[in-house]
């Protein structure tokens, strides 16, 4: 967790909307395509180590285990999102609008364009273990306050008319991480073009004012 808390606002990057650089060294690249493929307890050291272009004992030099493996490519993950959410939140100001805005599309384009990274995150939290658990339930629900906070504003601010604010929050981050599960490049919608559509989906979610 303390690599994730070190995280502040002078570390963000200038476009968050920007996704042409991989985040992912390449050991973890190569260990994150076979946990896509075999599922984390399919894959093996000698599996990763083999797509990395490794032998087994040079990928134990940069990485003790497989779980520390994981670890690395979750924490990827929530490090990114989170940074790329708070530059969103920089962006959008004080209106809680513009806000809730910013991070439906922060969230979307982040899900579309890392869906794999975002889908192991979500999918493989089963397989952490001790500390690494705690720490990225921790992480993850860090993140849902993001847009709990955002709601809250809106409805005290009568910008929102959401009857049931929390339970909304939790069904709009779950609609747009859900994005992990099903999309694919090529497709009808651009990441941008989805994202959109989740903005206005979202909006009339939490009967968003228009003054």
């Amino acid at each position: 967790m303390d690599t994730i808390a070190t995280e502040t606002h002078s570390r963000v990057d200038a476009d968050w909307r920007d996704y042409s650089q991989n985040v992912m060294p390449p050991i973890l690249d190569a260990a994150l395509t076979c946990f896509v493929e075999h599922g984390y307890h399919g894959t093996t050291i000698r599996t990763v180590a083999a797509s990395a272009n490794l032998s087994v004992p040079g990928l134990y030099h940069h990485y003790p285990s497989k779980q520390a493996l994981l670890v690395a490519i979750v924490d990827t993950a929530m490090v990114d999102l989170w940074r790329r959410s708070l530059a969103a939140l920089d962006e959008a100001g004080e209106d809680a609008r513009r806000r809730l805005d910013l991070l439906v599309e922060c969230l979307v384009l982040f899900h579309a364009h890392r869906r794999e990274l975002a889908f192991i995150a979500y999918n493989e939290i089963r397989s952490l273990l001790g500390d690494a658990r705690e720490a990225h339930i921790a992480a993850r629900d860090r993140q849902q306050r993001l847009m709990d906070n955002i709601i809250d504003a809106g409805v005290e601010q009568t910008l929102f008319s959401a009857p049931f604010p929390r339970e909304i929050s939790r069904a709009v981050v779950t609609m747009c991480t859900g994005v992990s599960q099903w999309y694919r490049p090529g497709g009808e919608l651009t990441p941008h073009e989805l994202a959109e559509k989740y903005r206005t989906m979202v909006r009339m979610a939490v009967g968003a004012t228009e003054r």
